[in-house]
């Protein structure tokens, strides 16, 4: 585990040398923000009560969204890893006394925290400002603060247990694109990050909330907006756990399948 964390701690001092993309991600996550919630306004306009949120909800919704980004989205993996895959240079990583997987894990963890360190506070700081309903609002109380914590923790290692499968199935593939393009369109659709689950019709919803996908990002953002609480969170919480467990199985099996069948430049 010693070398694990020592590679975590390395990875996440390198992140955080990118201070000039981190400003680049803040003004364009911050203008996005807004864009969306403008968006989102101009329905509310029509007919307020018909939403199953408030707008000052959703733009805090979207503002935790925006500012943990780096935490969620599926669509931020690390090409490196697929190019070593395509290219032969996994041999070098399978030199090393340690598993691809937990390596790749503890390497994607470090990369997505020291994105989302840079740049999650100026984000927050601004939309604290921003005169409501437009703003972000404060957590129900800091029991409900606690509890988002926890929820975000869990959201994050559902997406770098979900990446990691995307990684593990690359070796079975002549190239990742394909799947790569097809699982993130998935996931960024049924995870709530175009459309918070909430505003799906009440059918569709309960069939979305079950799903991993619902695990990651979904929980911590209705948490923070006080959409999500009692036992609806208790049950959240479980499948965060639940499915992070599952993804998990499914990696490690496809990292024992994968390194029985490697084929490196026909060797």
């Amino acid at each position: 585990m010693k070398k694990y964390l020592s590679f975590f701690r390395l990875r996440f001092n390198t992140g955080l040398q990118y201070r000039a993309a981190a400003l680049a991600g803040i003004v364009t996550q911050f203008f996005w923000g807004v864009m969306e919630i403008l968006t989102f306004r101009a329905f509310y306009d029509s007919d307020p009560s018909s939403f199953p949120m408030t707008l000052q909800a959703t733009s805090s919704y979207i503002w935790m969204q925006q500012a943990f980004l780096a935490l969620f989205m599926a669509w931020l993996m690390e090409g490196e890893i697929f190019e070593s895959i395509k290219n032969g240079n996994i041999s070098y990583e399978l030199c090393r006394p340690f598993g691809i997987y937990n390596m790749w894990f503890s390497r994607s963890l470090a990369t997505r925290l020291s994105r989302a360190v840079l740049r999650c506070f100026p984000i927050l700081l601004v939309a604290v400002f921003i005169p409501a309903p437009y703003g972000l609002g404060a957590p129900a109380g800091p029991a409900c603060f606690l509890v988002f914590l926890l929820t975000l923790a869990l959201g994050l290692l559902n997406v770098v247990a979900f990446c990691m499968i995307i990684y593990m199935l690359s070796f079975f593939t002549i190239s990742p694109d394909g799947i790569r393009l097809v699982s993130l369109s998935m996931v960024e659709f049924f995870q709530g990050a175009i459309i918070p689950l909430p505003f799906f019709p009440d059918a569709v919803r309960k069939v979305m909330e079950l799903l991993p996908f619902a695990a990651m990002q979904n929980v911590a953002l209705r948490v923070y907006s006080g959409d999500l609480a009692g036992s609806a969170l208790q049950r959240a919480v479980f499948l965060q756990i639940f499915w992070f467990f599952v993804m998990l199985a499914c990696g490690k099996a496809l990292e024992y399948r994968a390194m029985k069948k490697i084929v490196v430049q026909g060797g």
